[in-house]
């Protein structure tokens, strides 16, 4: 009650974000009149002009005015648009690193130029991240007009990009991507081995468009790039035979849809154990013994492939593949892949090849890649539902900018049924009654199954209709464009236009590009332009006549966001429109997530075949339904970034001092540290402080300095001289490690050697950082269990955690000096040491989806020169350089590959 009373009296949060935004809105109204007379010329040196002033002192907030001015004057030259004032608004929101909630249809796209063009101005670069490549590449193309005409540059990021064409288009002042390229680049950024071959530059401002999509539903999990693990695909179609038979028997196991869990009972165990030892999958020991860990692995994995997803539902089968259905937009996620091996048991189940599993080199989540940019802001349609996630994970506030027309959409409530053969039999109706009256229809699914039995339902009655599912996932932005064409009926799955505009009448520019593309006279062109631009006008006034675009939901999601993004279809620009969302006991928010009284108390009101409850009280449970899955399902994605939180501080600081490395030209006396550190805690080892001699180790001392520093050194004989002590016999290993390292140096040639030792450096941490990597992942499996101890699983975490990576520290400085007092000549290596590595981004809902492994070349070959026989290589003497191979390092020290140096006339 106190708290509706003081929205009264002072008005909203969001209001007051508002009232600040809107008094700068006359500010740049004003300007107009003295920008509208600049020609074209004058328009576009107003950016040299802003970025002078920049480098003088002014801010980004001072500019603002006359940038957002020549922005909207500038899109009205090239692109025919002029920005509303509630875009104006949008767009410092964007800049004032917030999140900009705008309906379907107001425009975002053209939103964003505004912020975009004025953070641009600094040169440091803007990112405008996307949800597909087809948006990236659209609006990248689109706005690149408007950006080059205000002499600004923009790049587009899309996959298969050679590394020169991503730097060059990470350089530009403007570059357009999806979440995953920007992702992946900053992961392989940090697997490159030469500054120079690193194509993003430091991080300045991201503007995010669909920002729920990727910073809440894809974020669920981590991008990952892996390399190929042992192959275990004959065991995955073992396992799969013993469980699709063990399945058949309910009692053998026990499913949780609400956690989305399945577990063996003390049946099944024993059913499982029997049917492997039957097809000689378990030879030794029982199913739980500890050798047969991998084989337990298998079979949960299997029992989860068979129990909890369904084909059509959570993924299809293509050309022999499995791809993965996105939950949130219904569309394939082709290359991505399940992780932790469901994805081999899903390949199995459907008896299709199945591929071979990865481990992992590099990862991170979205939510720590996108809180590297010192600025962040996002646009969507529906952000407030997330508003708090959004806070407290990105420190982002949402903003709901006011539509430019009111809303004219009439959202009925909704109708409930006992089942859902009843609710489809009423959609169906509804469907029928509205397309007599010439009404465009667009009905949301949230599965291919259900669209397409919805689909042959319609065709029973032979009603017209289009499906737009992952099965014709190509189609979607033709379909969706003509989707509010007078009487178009289309049934989308969870992904109603995102992207593309459904406008009443139809899609006047999509008409052109599919109807005229064979046309090349330019007079017959223009005639036919304009006989469609005359037909969608007529359509239009049709549609809105008969009451605009009429939106059906077949199923509530369990995130109200979806539910949103459907019904913002109808009403966009102020348009007629009506939606209504059919329900039933049987969907799986009410089966799964549903009150039992609810279910209890409809039952008990004896309702009829085919009748519905409507009430908008029913309207509120639902919406509380809703509101409990998503608290759910943040607590899950906020336990998950606290664990990943830990693993993000130790990434930075090894990024930070892998490119601290790589920037500097000589690392010797480094080298010489790390091998000062490691044979101090040798000593220490071995020899404890105030020790008598005949307490010393001595023998172990020696077998670990033979090992580590390739020198065989009489370490006992030391022990007995008069006066040695332990810093004495750690200054003479010392000295001999130097002289055995000089005498390498002298062999190699100091450019060789320096070049040696910073590569060995990197590899070796990379190396050591992939194994860290797999013990932290082994690590989190296993410590939930802590809690059955009354130990914080969390702290337990972070503590060995820090321990591992103390470790790893350790191992790799071990590493690397072993590494470097056994380094010789050799011939390239083969395959390449980085072949077969591939990207991943694992599927929110189940741990993940991944891209397909993509071939990534980036290493640097080994130095391969072959000297002639016994003399040393002189960097400044080709004739002791022997035979040396094209694709090997120049032994002149240059850096460069011999073919392109010394090599380049031979």
């Amino acid at each position: 009650m106190f708290a509706s009373l003081a929205r009264a009296l002072f008005g909203t949060a969001n209001d007051r974000s508002l009232k600040a935004f809107q008094r700068r809105v006359p500010e740049i109204n004003t300007l107009e009149a003295g920008i509208a007379p600049l020609d074209d010329a004058a328009l576009a040196h107003k950016t040299v002009e802003f970025r002078e002033r920049l480098a003088q002192g002014e801010t980004l907030d001072g500019l603002l005015p006359e940038a957002f001015a020549v922005c909207r004057e500038a899109s009205k030259r090239v692109l025919g648009m002029r920005h509303f004032d509630v875009q104006l608004i949008g767009g410092m929101v964007l800049h004032s690193g917030k999140i900009a909630e705008m309906r379907t249809g107001e425009g975002k796209t053209l939103v964003a130029t505004l912020a975009v063009y004025l953070n641009a101005l600094s040169g440091k670069g803007v990112h405008v991240v996307t949800v597909n490549d087809y948006l990236a590449r659209r609006d990248a193309e689109e706005m690149s007009r408007l950006y080059s005409f205000l002499g600004l540059t923009t790049g587009t990021i899309v996959p298969n990009l050679p590394d020169e064409a991503r730097r060059e288009a990470y350089a530009c002042d403007i570059t357009y991507g999806t979440n995953n390229e920007f992702g992946f680049d900053y992961l392989r950024d940090n697997m490159k081995y030469r500054l120079e071959e690193m194509v993003q530059r430091p991080f300045n401002h991201a503007i995010v468009d669909e920002v729920d999509s990727i910073l809440i539903d894809e974020a669920r999990t981590p991008l990952i790039i892996s390399g190929p693990a042992e192959d275990s695909s004959e065991l995955y179609r073992a396992v799969d035979a013993v469980i699709a038979e063990m399945v058949r028997d309910p009692a053998t196991f026990d499913k949780d849809e609400k956690l989305r869990t399945a577990i063996l009972t003390e049946a099944g165990s024993d059913r499982v154990e029997e049917l492997l030892r039957n097809a000689d999958v378990l030879n030794d020991g029982g199913l739980y013994d500890v050798q047969n860990v991998a084989v337990v692995h298998h079979v949960l994995q299997s029992l989860r492939a068979h129990t909890l997803f369904s084909r059509d539902v959570d993924y299809i089968v293509r050309d022999g593949k499995v791809t993965i259905i996105d939950e949130f937009t219904g569309r394939m996620m082709d290359g991505r892949r399940y992780s932790d091996g469901l994805h081999q048991a899903l390949e199995a189940k459907e008896h299709v090849e199945v591929q071979q599993e990865n481990q992992t080199l590099a990862s991170i989540t979205f939510q720590n890649y996108f809180r590297l940019y010192p600025k962040l802001s996002g646009m969507t349609g529906t952000a407030m539902t997330e508003a708090d996630e959004f806070a407290e994970i990105y420190k982002l506030d949402v903003v709901e900018i006011p539509t430019n027309l009111p809303v004219a959409r009439k959202d009925t409530d909704d109708e409930i049924y006992l089942d859902e053969r009843q609710k489809f039999a009423a959609v169906v109706k509804l469907v029928e009654e509205i397309h007599k009256g010439g009404q465009p229809i667009l009905v949301g699914t949230t599965s291919v199954e259900k669209s397409e039995a919805l689909s042959a339902l319609l065709k029973q009655d032979n009603i017209p209709h289009h499906v737009l599912n992952a099965r014709f996932h190509e189609m979607e932005a033709a379909i969706v464009a003509q989707a509010g064409a007078p009487g178009a009926i289309t049934i989308a799955t969870n992904m109603a236009g995102r992207g593309t505009d459904i406008k009443l009448g139809g899609n006047v520019e999509m008409r052109i590009q599919q109807e005229l593309a064979h046309i090349t006279d330019p007079a017959e062109l223009a005639a036919a332009e304009q006989a469609i631009r005359d037909e969608v006008s007529k359509n239009q006034a049709i549609v809105k006549a008969a009451g605009g675009l009429y939106v059906i939901g077949t199923e509530r999601h369990e995130s109200r966001r979806i539910d949103n993004q459907l019904r913002g279809r109808a009403g966009r620009q102020g348009d007629p429109g009506n939606s209504r969302f059919f329900v039933s006991l049987q969907d799986d928010l009410m089966r799964i997530f549903g009150s039992d009284r609810m279910t209890g108390m409809l039952q008990k009101m004896g309702m009829q075949d085919g009748e519905a409850i409507v009430h908008p009280w029913l309207n509120k449970a639902l919406e509380r339904a809703q509101k409990k899955v998503e608290a759910r399902n943040f607590d899950m994605r906020k336990n998950t970034l606290k664990y990943d939180d830990v693993m993000n501080d130790q990434r930075k600081e090894v990024y930070a001092q892998r490119r601290e490395f790589m920037m500097q030209d000589d690392v010797a006396s480094l080298i010489v540290e790390t091998r000062e550190e490691l044979i101090l805690s040798l000593v220490d080892r071995y020899i404890p402080e105030k020790a008598f001699a005949e307490q010393w180790r001595t023998a172990e001392l020696t077998d670990d300095v033979k090992r580590i520093f390739n020198l065989d050194l009489p370490i006992a004989d030391w022990a007995t001289e008069d006066g040695m002590d332990r810093e004495q016999v750690a200054a003479r290993i010392e000295d001999a490690a130097a002289q055995a390292q000089a005498v390498r140096t002298t062999n190699f040639g100091p450019d060789i050697m320096r070049y040696l030792e910073k590569q060995i450096l990197l590899t070796t941490f990379d190396s050591v950082w992939k194994e860290h990597l797999h013990a932290l992942d082994q690590l989190r499996q296993g410590i939930g269990l802590r809690a059955y101890g009354q130990k914080d699983p969390l702290n337990e975490y972070k503590h060995e955690a820090f321990q591992l990576f103390t470790f790893m520290l350790d191992e790799m400085r071990e590493r690397v000096i072993t590494l470097l007092a056994r380094v010789e000549m050799a011939p390239p290596p083969e395959p390449h040491p980085l072949e077969g590595i591939g990207e991943f981004h694992p599927d929110p809902h189940v741990e993940g989806y991944a891209s397909e492994p993509a071939q990534y070349v980036g290493a640097p070959a080994a130095v391969t020169a072959e000297p002639p026989s016994g003399g040393a290589i002189l960097p400044d003497d080709p004739s002791t350089w022997g035979e040396t191979p094209r694709n090997s390092l120049c032994p002149c020290g240059s850096g460069l590959k011999y073919k392109h140096c010394h090599g380049r006339h031979v």
